[in-house]
């Protein structure tokens, strides 16, 4: 008897243990996501891209279901820019994917002086969704964001986003920048924001699988539906 019952416990940690390692499997890789399911329930869904993702397919992106606006990385810090920004920008446009771009921000540099590196290479053109700024470093000085953001809403005309995680949103941008839409970064559960404040786009997986794109790549939501996120657009 006790050595039946040692047997069929050894059976259910194999098999638990080997549930546990497809499950893993098929996160690490992309095939799942855990909070997909929530995810699910909002309609208008988007990726973001840069360098990093290489050479795109935009005709084969074009074709994912569901797939409605990208945003793309042009500059970060007061001198780099994306090598593959303006390939992307065009292409995706070309395809009729809603499309925006993002700036990494430094906090080592002059928040005047990446607003100038980023308008160096956006244009201002009709269509495209907000400029963001991408908050993703400690020791942020908010004067210099708040300068970033003042120089972009001047020369766009637009509001732009911030794209932000947890422990920095609370630490820097919850009491500073309160009238801003909010793009946060959460994988595992749908976003809530420590004050309560509504986000505007959800990063839920940055391991994600879309046709068209060879590397994984990030995947978000737009919080309201496909005609809200229209309005956004600079006119």
């Amino acid at each position: 008897m006790k050595r039946q019952i040692k047997q069929r416990l050894a059976k259910i940690i194999y098999l638990a243990g080997l549930s546990i390692g497809i499950f893993g499997f098929l996160i690490y890789n992309g095939y799942i996501w855990p909070n997909s399911y929530f995810a699910n329930k909002y309609q208008v869904q988007g990726i973001d891209v840069s360098a990093y993702q290489g050479m795109i397919n935009w005709e084969t992106v074009a074709h994912n279901k569901g797939l409605h606006f990208v945003f793309i990385k042009a500059s970060e810090g007061m001198d780099y820019q994306d090598s593959y920004f303006r390939k992307n920008w065009d292409e995706s446009n070309n395809r009729g994917i809603l499309r925006g771009a993002y700036h990494y921000f430094r906090t080592t540099s002059s928040g005047l002086a990446q607003a100038r590196n980023f308008e160096s290479i956006v244009p201002a053109e009709k269509g495209s969704l907000p400029p963001v700024v991408d908050v993703e470093e400690d020791g942020l000085k908010e004067e210099e964001l708040k300068t970033f953001l003042d120089e972009l809403e001047s020369h766009y005309k637009q509001k732009p986003i911030i794209y932000v995680v947890y422990p920095l949103y609370d630490k820097y941008i919850k009491n500073e920048f309160t009238d801003y839409p909010i793009w946060i970064r959460d994988v595992i559960k749908t976003p809530r924001l420590s004050d309560g404040r509504e986000w505007s786009f959800w990063q839920y997986c940055n391991r994600g699988r879309i046709k068209g794109i060879d590397t994984f790549v990030d995947i978000n939501i737009y919080a309201k539906d496909y005609e809200e996120l229209r309005k956004l657009t600079f006119h």
